[in-house]
């Protein structure tokens, strides 16, 4: 009677083992290439921010150049509907904001570090990356550029009055001044390195502003001030109040990073993150408030139709004041690029690393940055049409992203009872931002290609 010899079945219990074992090791190799890459990338590196870097970023963010042109904005628009329109959009902005931070961890132990990835939790891996990636990059590769041509003007603005008009220099190498700067600061790695960028820039803005509606009320009224339509015709001023729209939609363009900037704060169950993050934005919205109104209001009142697209223009004495005020615009531009374009950096990092299965190096990150720096540069100086791209890009890519895409987002994932206040609220913001988005870019359009007849490149 011989000893039974072993079944397949149990010869093959080893093997089984053996590939579970090599799968597993398979897949906790990946995880941890996963967390390496993640500790390397802009936006995940960094996660020990706090309520007062919530409120500088988001000041930083929200309180662009584009309060300078808010005068402007009011003399297309005129006292009434542009009163409505400043304080509509706060309103309508501050709620959608807070839309998004309260998404950001709604799905228990999940944290929608980047907006797509909100968006892919809404729509879908594949059609949410789709709406809101190309919608976020024009936003902020679209602010990018008009810091770049907003600091090439503001720089040229501050020779001319230092050289009383003589000896001027082209644009163009004010432009590439200013874009110096950036090709060092791209190098800063995430979110907590700009910090002191985020909070020189977020103090400047507030002192700039200040500036421009203090000088404009010691200026006083002017004699000869009128606050009616300067278009001669009714078309020209159909244009000039739907470019006047976006430049209000540009004024309010933090909600492209407000989940990046939340990504770096700290959270856990007991102490989620949304309330530091919140805590900053009210203070954010205060200063938005009273850096906004004062300006666009005095401002207009003060030289009525004949303001200019940047007050500070307007602004002529006294001249250290204008000058002082013109150099803290660009050291906040500086700063504020710097913001728009880390979450750009993010999104081509990942793509490099992930996708193309670059080394994450620093000679991988100098490269790409200082591509992208060069680019935006390239763009602002073969076209550099403030007042009209601040309307266009306002119109065409702000309004979706702040304005309406977040209330589709909650209705689509919160799912509010039908006809509950709730659901009225956010299909009025969606209508909104909808008729926004489609008016405001024909204004803006239109002002680019007027100011474009006469415009040789590179001269």
């Amino acid at each position: 009677m011989g000893t039974q010899a072993p079944t397949d079945e149990n010869s093959s219990i080893p093997s089984n083992m053996e590939e579970q074992s090599e799968k597993q090791s398979q897949i906790d190799e990946k995880l941890e290439r996963q967390k390496q890459i993640d500790a390397w990338l802009p936006i995940t590196s960094s996660r020990n921010a706090n309520w007062w870097h919530s409120a500088f970023h988001n000041v930083n963010s929200m309180v662009g150049v584009g309060v300078l042109s808010l005068p402007y904005a009011m003399s297309n628009l005129g006292w009434g509907p542009g009163v409505v329109a400043l304080v509509l959009s706060w309103v309508i902005t501050l709620f959608t904001l807070w839309q998004m931070v309260e998404m950001h961890e709604m799905v228990p132990g999940k944290r929608f570090d980047r907006y797509h990835e909100l968006g892919q939790h809404a729509f879908g891996e594949k059609l949410g990356l789709w709406i809101v990636v190309p919608q976020q990059l024009v936003c902020e590769v679209g602010v990018d550029i008009v810091y770049m041509v907003a600091g090439g003007k503001t720089l040229q603005k501050v020779h001319s009055i230092v050289r009383k008009g003589q000896n001027p220099i082209k644009l163009t190498y004010f432009i590439m001044i200013y874009a110096s700067a950036q090709f060092v600061l791209a190098h800063l790695p995430n979110f907590g390195s700009i910090a002191g960028v985020s909070l020189t820039a977020a103090v400047m803005c507030l002192s700039y502003s200040t500036i421009a509606w203090t000088a404009s009320v010691h200026k006083g009224v002017q004699a000869d001030v009128e606050y009616g339509y300067t278009a001669h015709n009714a078309s020209g001023t159909v244009f000039n109040f739907l470019t006047a729209l976006g430049n209000v939609a540009f004024a309010y363009a933090g909600h492209n990073v407000v989940l990046e900037i939340q990504a770096t704060v700290p959270s856990s169950p007991g102490k989620p993150s949304k309330k530091p993050m919140w805590r900053g934005v009210l203070i954010a919205y205060t200063v938005v408030a009273l850096c906004y109104f004062p300006v666009a209001l005095v401002g207009f009142y003060t030289f009525g139709n004949k303001v200019q697209d940047n007050i500070l223009i307007s602004l002529e004495k006294p001249a250290w004041l204008v000058i002082t005020a013109n150099m803290f615009v660009v050291i906040h531009i500086i700063g504020g690029y710097q913001l728009f374009a880390m979450p750009v950096f993010d999104m081509i990092e990942t793509v490099l690393v992930k996708k193309l299965h670059f080394r994450p190096t620093r000679t991988l990150r100098f490269i790409s940055r200082n591509v992208y720096v060069a680019l935006t540069m390239f763009v602002g100086i073969s076209f550099p049409f403030f007042g009209g791209l601040l309307g266009f890009f306002g119109g065409f890519a702000f309004s979706p992203t702040t304005y309406f895409l977040p209330c589709i987002i909650w209705l689509a994932i919160r799912k509010p009872r039908k006809f509950s206040l709730s659901w009225f609220i956010n299909w009025i913001c969606i209508t909104l931002g909808v008729l926004l988005m489609i008016l405001s870019p024909i204004g803006g359009l239109r002002h680019i290609i007027l100011e474009a007849k006469d415009y040789h490149f590179y001269n």
